[in-house]
């Protein structure tokens, strides 16, 4: 069973700041009641994919839509992705968190 996205493109490039990222409308994250994962452009589609195994706090529903967002997105911005499905990705982070060593 696959899952529909809820992606739709809204135009805004480059770093985001955090009263930019606060005024985002859901529909541009790949999990939009989280508000997780912004796809608002082709590097944070990319950002997206490589950040998907560090998400905290989903359940393999969020990582299910989060996945087809992130593919919708990815069409739209004319990114490669290799990946047919989430757990290619992964659930646990593959490399240690600088911040706890």
């Amino acid at each position: 069973m696959s899952t529909r996205p809820t992606w739709r493109a809204h135009e805004r490039e480059g770093e985001l700041t955090t009263a930019e990222r606060n005024d985002l409308p859901e529909h541009v994250f790949a999990i939009p009641d989280k508000r997780k994962l912004p796809l608002t452009d082709a590097e944070h589609v990319r950002n997206a994919l490589a950040r998907f195994d560090q998400l905290k706090d989903v359940n393999d529903d969020d990582r299910d839509l989060a996945f087809a967002n992130i593919l919708a997105a990815a069409r739209h911005y004319d990114v490669d992705v290799a990946e047919t499905s989430w757990r290619q990705l992964g659930r646990e982070p593959h490399t240690a968190d600088p911040a706890n060593r």
